[in-house]
């Protein structure tokens, strides 16, 4: 991670989550580089019908980890997710809305911005 992280506008990363403290690196940001095997690139939003999606597919983010500090995700928390398990919950219909200035730009290899738009998220 020599050069800075970029978001999918070009600008500085903006910081996804800090509680529960998210991002491969765990520094809060959806940052990505050779130890991100799993490409977490979506800062996510994330809802009860996505944390189900995801425990269906054998990946219980609500199950705590006390010895990784992690305590469980519940709706409403922001998490990078695998841009992988994002599209796929987009094809089943339970995508979660997005961070747009969080997500790394590197997420428009995947998935174009039209998409990513209509996923962003407008806190009340």
């Amino acid at each position: 991670m020599n050069e800075p992280s970029l978001n999918i506008f070009g600008a500085s990363l903006a910081v996804c989550g800090t509680n529960p403290l998210t991002g491969a690196y765990r520094n809060g940001c959806c940052d990505t580089g050779p130890l991100d095997v799993g490409t977490h690139i979506v800062c996510a939003v994330v809802s009860d019908a996505f944390l189900a999606f995801s425990k269906s597919k054998g990946n219980d983010l609500t199950r705590p980890y006390p010895q990784y500090n992690f305590p469980g995700l519940v709706t409403g928390d922001h998490w990078c997710l695998c841009v992988s398990r994002w599209l796929e919950a987009y094809r089943s219909d339970v995508a979660p809305q997005i961070i747009l200035e969080a997500c790394h730009q590197k997420i428009l290899d995947y998935i174009d911005l039209d998409v990513l738009k209509k996923f962003a998220f407008e806190p009340t």
